[in-house]
């Protein structure tokens, strides 16, 4: 049975529609300065099976027809006149560069094959409008014609709305953020490894919240593989394609030991650290060993507003990460990364912190290795307050799939016996092929409904 907190995440990116709903889910995504606290009532309302709530979720795509074109030359724009009163403007220049024909687009591949060096940025119209089956022709001053679909130009018109709307739907970087009272969205193995919905809210969930609990996992090695394969492929790492977390003699990593695991994220002695982990749990300690995560974008913005100037700090300052060692194959791994990443528009993308292998090179002036010290403990202070941990422990059989590039994970210390010897599973994935079968499901349930 799933959580309903689970299969509801799915509903703003299925719903192709305005409802009260969808734009409820988008707002509560969009308060990120607030502690999200319990999932809201419209994600907890009742305990349903994913399967049932997703096919009742999905609507029917709303189609938008063109009512009038018209060139306006001066400008080297072609204004759209829809049926529902709105107006979208496009580049002369943009609609020839993305000319649908056989010639301009390799159809099986979706893939354009004018070439840049033939393209004539400067280039007019000859004549512009509408066909009797509600498509747009464009005539060129060469006579080379093109087709554009009307709901294909008002997916792409330049409008901000419009352009943000895209963005949404192709990344889904519109985030949930939580503290200690997060309730972790939980699925049945067996369900996502063989429905294709139950995959989809799995993946929603992981990219909105950032962290899913998958029960029911055969207690053996091999699971994290078979979920990898739902997916894509597994990310080969210097720890091998999986892993096995245990105590081990002379350890190569300080996760396989006994002791306490402060708060990190894995590899970021890596240019490009994994995405998304897996750990499977085959067998648990006797004592201790429960798991501790932080919302690390939650963890970035209360810092902002609390400290700005630590965050500036972590934010633009480049610190160097180390890993050595031997496993898969000898390793001697160095990186430069901001401890906070953020992408042009100031939103934060992904946490680098691992305080076991943050170098004791600190390539920094003088002046600013204090303040810097300053700033990281004000972070790490943050991430361990009691109101933002979320702690758990795994049992066998269970699977937790996580946000490698936001959720920071730790462990306590614990203690095993011979016949019982903690032992979980791992493996890492990129986001790039997450987010690639994420679209293929959303694709595919859209079309079943």
């Amino acid at each position: 049975m799933w959580m309903s907190t689970f299969s509801r995440f799915a509903l703003p990116a299925l719903q192709r529609s305005t409802s009260a709903m969808a734009c409820q889910a988008l707002r509560a995504c969009r308060r990120p300065a607030k502690a999200a606290g319990p999932l809201p009532s419209w994600l907890t309302s009742a305990q349903l099976r994913g399967h049932q709530t997703l096919g009742s979720a999905s609507l029917p795509l709303a189609r938008h027809s063109v009512r009038h074109v018209r060139a306006l030359d001066e400008d080297r724009l072609m204004e759209v006149e829809w049926e529902d009163g709105g107006h979208s403007l496009y580049p002369f220049t943009w609609l020839r560069d993305n000319c649908q024909c056989p010639l301009c687009t390799l159809e099986s591949a979706q893939a354009r094959k004018l070439l840049m060096s033939d393209l004539d940025v400067h280039t007019g119209v000859d004549v512009v409008e509408v066909t009797n089956d509600n498509k747009v022709s464009i005539v060129w001053p060469d006579q080379h014609t093109s087709v554009f679909d009307a709901e294909w130009l008002k997916k792409r018109c330049f409008s901000t709305a419009a352009r943000q709307a895209m963005q949404e739907e192709l990344f889904l970087n519109e985030r949930y953020y939580w503290d200690s009272k997060l309730r972790i969205p939980t699925a049945d193995y067996q369900e996502v490894l063989h429905d294709d919905k139950a995959a989809l809210a799995w993946l929603l969930a992981l990219r909105r919240v950032g962290i899913v609990y998958l029960k029911g996992a055969p207690v053996e090695q091999g699971q994290v593989a078979r979920l990898a394969e739902r997916i894509g492929y597994l990310r080969l790492t210097f720890y091998g394609h999986t892993w096995q977390v245990q105590d081990k003699y002379m350890a190569n990593n300080v996760a396989y030991t006994s002791g306490r695991l402060s708060l990190h994220t894995d590899y970021p002695a890596l240019h490009f650290a994994p995405g998304v982990q897996f750990l499977h749990c085959i067998n648990q300690a006797v004592e201790g060993g429960e798991s501790e995560v932080v919302d690390g974008f939650h963890m970035a913005e209360q810092l902002r507003r609390e400290d700005p100037e630590a965050y500036r700090i972590l934010a633009s300052l480049h610190v160097d990460f180390t890993d050595t060692g031997m496993d898969y194959c000898d390793f001697m791994l160095q990186s430069k990364k901001c401890i906070i990443d953020v992408d042009g528009e100031g939103r934060v993308v992904r946490i680098n912190y691992n305080n076991a292998t943050r170098d004791s090179v600190l390539d920094l002036p003088l002046h600013q290795v204090q303040p810097f010290y300053r700033a990281l403990k004000a972070y790490v202070d943050i991430m361990n307050r009691a109101e933002n941990v979320v702690t758990y422990r795994m049992e066998p059989g269970d699977i937790v799939t996580f946000d490698n590039w936001r959720l920071l994970h730790g462990r306590r210390s614990y203690i095993s016996r011979p016949d019982m010897l903690r032992h979980l599973e791992g493996a890492y994935l990129d986001w790039d092929e997450v987010m690639s079968r994420l679209r293929i499901l959303r694709s595919s349930v859209n079309e079943d409904v």
